[in-house]
């Protein structure tokens, strides 16, 4: 078993689904141990994958240029594309916005909530800019994989992996798809 490179992007979400990814605990470790070189990701804090990783994680969705843009990045430097955690795979709750227009929702967020006092939308080229409709990953990119969940539970993300690093093409089934 040679070495398997993954690589993970947190895109419109919550980070649960990485927290799940951590919530692995030692069964990560051995997944290390068996091949499993963690390339870049929101736990090493590098950004850019390295050409000809093995597996992109792609968490949350599409909202921003931004993400557009590491989303296709993910696509053309990793093998397998995994869609990872309701947001990813289907828009998840970010998709609520959707139902209003860009403006009105910075609106909304910066200027007219209770709390706001002398409130101020942030402009900065640092930023990224609202897509018009906030997107599943499988509508910007070619997605491989999905592992869906609010948040994917560590043993369907653990059960993914490992069949990876084993030569195996995963399924997720019973109890791996099932969500309390």
């Amino acid at each position: 078993m040679g070495k398997i490179k993954v690589a993970s992007i947190w895109c419109e979400g919550c980070s649960g689904c990485h927290m799940s990814f951590l919530d692995m605990d030692e069964r990560l470790v051995e997944l290390i141990n068996k091949g499993l070189e963690l390339n870049a990701t929101p736990i090493t804090d590098l950004k850019v994958p390295d050409e000809g990783t093995d597996i992109g994680i792609i968490e949350g969705a599409v909202a921003t240029d931004h993400h557009e843009e590491e989303v296709k990045m993910m696509r053309e430097r990793c093998k397998i594309i995994v869609a990872l955690g309701d947001c990813a795979v289907f828009g998840g709750i970010p998709t609520m916005r959707n139902y209003f227009t860009v403006d009105d929702l910075l609106k909304r967020g910066y200027l007219t909530t209770e709390s706001t006092v002398d409130g101020k939308i942030p402009i900065s080229e640092e930023l990224g800019k609202h897509l018009p409709k906030t997107k599943a990953v499988n509508e910007v990119v070619k997605v491989d994989f999905y592992i869906p969940g609010c948040p994917p539970s560590a043993d369907a993300i653990y059960h993914v992996l490992r069949e990876v690093l084993e030569g195996r093409i995963p399924k997720l089934e019973g109890e791996l798809l099932k969500y309390e």
